[in-house]
Order: C-alpha cells, then structure tokens, then sequence
C-alpha cells in the first residue's frame, strides 16, 4: 500500500495528555491525595486520566444530572472499574469475588465486556481502594485494563478444541503479563506496598518499554484460531491468527493495525482492518508484539489523540514501511503468512464435549450484563454454579459465557441449576438476538449520544417481528450498536451496524463479512426507529427471496449493489 499523504503523522505540539502522563511520575499524579479528599466524589481532570491506567474510569448518572443541578449538588460521581483477564478465562473463586464485590461496592450487577474482561459500575471514591484490594487477593488485577497501554489480551475460549486452546490461553497470559507496566504506582496506591522513597527520583528504567509518557493511545492484542474468528481478529492493533496443523500449533500470522473508533463528521478518522504481515513461530511471538508496540510508541501520533491509533501509524506510513522497520529491529525476517480460513465470528450454543472428558456450556448472555431481575435470577444462578464448580469460567469475546472444563458428574448437577434458572443456552433466542451485541451507553459512559445496551433488546423485539414473517427466524445475521463512534461493540464489523448520532437517532450501516473480515458501509444517516424499521424490511423480504445458497446477508447487500465492498478503511467514507 502506498503511503497515505492524506493523514497526518505529527500536526502540532504534543496534547495535553501527553503533559498529564510525562508529570505524572509514572502514573501516581495525585491520585493518593484526591482519592482521599472527602469534599468531593470526583477527582481532578489529570487524575482523571491517570485512573485510565489503573483500570478505572471516572463516571457519573448521566440520568440523574439534570435533577441534582436543579438542586445545586455535583452530579452523581462514581467509578467504573475494569478487571483484566486474560484470554477471559476465570477461576470459579474469582468469579464469587467479582460477583461479591459488585453487591458490596458496586451497583450489584457485572457486564462481561467484548474484550473478555469483568467491568463493574457505580463504585464510589470511598469504595475504590478496598475494592481494588479484593481484586487483587483474587488473584486479579486492573493495571492497563484502560489507558495508553496494551489493555486485556483476548483469545479464543475454544471450548471444542481444549488442547490448542491451552497453548494459546498461555500465549494470552504471556502477552498481558510481557506488556503490562512496570510501575510501582498501583501497588503503592491500591495496595499499600512501600512507596519510592525520593519521588522525584525513581528507579532508573522504572517503564523500559513504555518510558514515561507510555503510547500515544491504547493498544489492543487479540489471538484467534481459525476457522473461528470471534475476537474479531481485524479489530486488533495486532491480530495473531494461530496456525493449528494435525491438531498441532504451528505458530501465528500476524495482522496489524485494526481498530474500529472514528469521529463523526471527520473523514481522516476511520474503522480499519488489520492486514497480514507475516508468519512467526510460537517461540518469537512475544518479541514480534513488543517489537510492534515499539514501533506506536516512537511513530504514533502524539498531537491528535484522534489520529493517535497504530492504525494511522501504518496507513500514513505504508505496509511496506511496517514490515521493513519491524523486521530492522528484530534482526530477522517474518516468514510468509501462511493459509488460513475463518467462517465465523459468532459463539456455539450449548454443551460441547471437549479433550480429557470434559464439556462445556456457553450460555447466552444478552449484551453481557450479569443482573437479577423479576423474571430472571441470571446473577444468582451463576453464582450457585461457581460454588459447585471445579472447572472455570471463560468469557466470550461476545458477551457470552463459557462453563468450561466440567467433568461429567458435576455436568448433571450444573444441568439442574440451568434448568432450575431457566439460564439460556441461546436456542429459544432469534438466531439475530444470538449474534447481537451493545456498548453500555448510557447512564454512565460520558461519551454516549445515544442509547445501546438498554435499547438494542427492544429494537430486536420489532427486528425479529420481520425476519420471522420474511422466514429468517433461524438466519445468522450480525447486528451491533454503540452509542457513539468509538466502537466499543465493534459495530463496524457487523452485517447490521448501528452508531449512535443523537437521542433516538443512529448511522446505519450494512455489508460487513459474517466472519469479520470485510467493513460495513453508511446505508443511511440519522434515523431512527420507524426509519430503520421501514428500511429494513424489504431489504430483508428481498435477502429471503433473492439470496444465493448459503449466501449471507452482508455479502447479498453487496452484491444486491445496497453497499459497496469496503475492504479497507480508507475506502470507509468513499
């Protein structure tokens, strides 16, 4: 590819984020004092920042702001906490932590996050410290769940195919732990652990791989194992796509700069699709990542936090300029990709028999959130089942959820529970509910235009009113929605792609590939529900009479000629 003039690497002074991480020394800032302050439940804007890389964000009920400034109080302030697990698996132990903590400190629900990470809402400042501590005697942690980092490493829970599984949960593992930061600042803060004596003098080398002002913006690692493609390998600043040969991991290709965020109304900010370098084996792998990491930290863009992505990196620069630094600084050469196919992105319902004798449950999960309700006992249930679970918990990179590694004996008794919950295994559920998913949105995400999680189901409702009377009840089509841009849900991937513009009102996209490997393109701008409803019926009635065998619907909107084929970002807007 050649280099795309059109974006830019470096347009101005550093922003002013880059000032709050070089005087944070290594990301303590204030933090300790603000934290304790108890005028207020918020902390100030640089803290604010800071509490990114420590997992956390800074949130407030953004359905309760209208009421408490009519009655002069700040708005109602709490934290958003993020627990890293890597590749998504969890003990049973840890899963009753999440769920005690969030009936303790948080709002009393969790949501299983598209990065296969626990996140938890409504944590007060008061709260956050021996929250923080409770997750760490479960063995987990949040340091680099958000923030200019490499954040949770996601792979494929692969409940059919255990062995390969292993190997690559492990490779997971090594990443998140080979990529995490080496500051003592969480420790010191959250966990009490003896402070640098002269903070004006830190360890020499405290971040060799950050340095202090860490990378221009996040960073994202995903492993897949073909012929699934569920973390949605494209999405990924680096996408290791593993090579599995007679059941044997050969070793991984690499695709690099993927990331769905964008801005709305800037043609320079874009979705985009990884693209594949090259081949390594299992053994360099970690060095291929760190190398490429390296690579963002010194070329990315450290002006405009809206181009700062690796993505931009490489499109302003060139594939042929990726490989070629990549390779100088390795002092080797990636072999060349080698063949592989995906033919899917979704989850597989029900049990599965593994290796060893063992099954697996993935139950469906509706937009990740873990809560009570009248008619739904779906928190307390899973808790029942982790206190008589001796296998783990594996979280999908769809929101879904995995009893895996469930010996045959125990099997019957997680049975009763499932049935005694009425807990779905996502077989009474549309096959478009099924391969749905939403951002949280509002109340709490400070970026959200428009609602998603608490919406979705209810368009859904209506959808599936038409794709029964079309006959598309038991048809797989991907649908996604986030309340802004940023594309949390990956909604740009999606055969049916929503973006939120404005209360009630969203960008429609169609024509992503059902295995994630094409982008979707805008279809229709600003409507909202009786819009999309009105066009997306015949579309749908025209998709059940027209299709080709086995055609899906993003690949028949494309070629119906309702969208064109973007294989790439920079055709995005075209």
């Amino acid at each position: 590819m050649e280099k795309n003039k059109t974006i830019p690497t470096q347009d101005g002074p550093p922003s002013d984020n880059e000032r709050i991480k070089r005087e944070s020394n290594y990301l303590r800032g204030t933090l300790e004092e603000s934290l304790a302050d108890p005028l207020t439940a918020s902390v100030p804007a640089d803290d604010a920042q800071l509490t990114k890389f420590h997992g956390s964000y800074l949130q407030d009920d953004r359905d309760l702001r209208n009421e408490r400034r009519k009655q002069k109080l700040e708005p109602a302030y709490s934290f958003m906490v993020r627990v890293r697990v890597p590749g998504g698996v969890a003990t049973p132990e840890q899963w009753l932590t999440m769920d005690r903590i969030a009936h303790e400190y948080g709002n009393g629900t969790l949501r299983l996050t598209t990065r296969q990470a626990f996140q938890m809402h409504g944590i007060l400042k008061w709260n956050m410290k021996n929250n923080m501590q409770a997750i760490n005697e479960a063995m987990m942690d949040t340091l680099a769940a958000c923030g200019d980092v490499n954040r949770n490493v996601m792979s494929n829970p692969n409940p059919y195919q255990s062995e390969v599984h292993s190997h690559v949960h492990e490779h997971a593992q090594s990443l998140s732990d080979h990529l995490s930061p080496r500051t003592k600042a969480y420790h010191e803060i959250w966990l009490d652990d003896e402070k640098v004596v002269d903070a004006s003098k830190p360890p020499e080398e405290v971040e060799p791989l950050y340095k202090d002002v860490y990378l221009p913006r996040k960073f994202k690692i995903g492993i897949a194992v073909p012929p699934s493609n569920d973390i949605d390998v494209f999405s990924q600043d680096i996408g290791l796509i593993a090579i599995v040969e007679d059941g044997i991991l050969k070793g991984y290709n690499i695709a690099v700069g993927g990331g769905m965020g964008m801005t709305h109304g800037e043609t320079d900010t874009y979705p985009q699709l990884a693209r594949v370098i090259g081949f390594c084996k299992p053994e360099d792998m970690l060095e291929v990542a760190e190398n490429l990491v390296a690579i963002q930290r010194d070329y990315g863009n450290r002006s405009n936090r809206k181009n700062a992505r690796f993505k931009y990196t490489i499109d302003a620069r060139g594939l042929d300029w990726i490989k070629t630094e990549l390779n100088d600084r390795l002092g080797w050469n990636l072999e060349e990709e080698r063949p592989y196919h995906f033919d899917h992105n979704g989850d597989r319902y029900g049990w599965v028999k593994g290796t060893n004798n063992r099954w697996h449950l993935t139950l469906f999960i509706q937009n990740g959130r873990i809560k009570d309700s009248d008619d739904y006992q779906l928190m307390t249930a899973l808790r029942e089942i982790a206190k008589i679970h001796t296998g783990d918990f594996r979280l999908s990179p769809n929101q879904n959820l995995v009893i895996g590694n469930v010996t045959s004996k125990k099997k019957t008794k997680i049975n009763e529970l499932v049935e005694q919950y009425g807990l779905s295994d996502g077989k009474r559920d549309s096959a478009l509910r099924r391969n749905a998913m939403a951002c949280v949105s509002f109340p709490t995400c400070g970026l959200a235009m428009a609602e998603s999680e608490r919406y979705l189901p209810s368009l859904i409702d209506k959808l599936e009113s038409i794709t029964e009377e079309a006959g598309l009840s038991d048809d797989e089509i991907t649908i996604r929605m986030t309340g802004c841009p940023n594309g949390c849900a990956r909604p740009a991937l999606a055969e049916i792609g929503f973006i939120g513009k404005g209360p009630g009102k969203y960008n429609m996209y169609l024509g992503a590939g059902f295995a994630g490997e094409r982008l979707n393109k805008l279809y229709r701008e600003n409507i909202g529900e009786e819009d999309i409803l009105n066009t997306l019926r015949p579309i749908l009635f025209e998709y059940a009479k027209e299709r080709s065998e086995g055609e899906r619907f993003g690949d028949y909107v494309v070629r119906a000629g309702y969208v064109k084929e973007v294989q790439s970002g920079l055709d995005f807007h075209d």
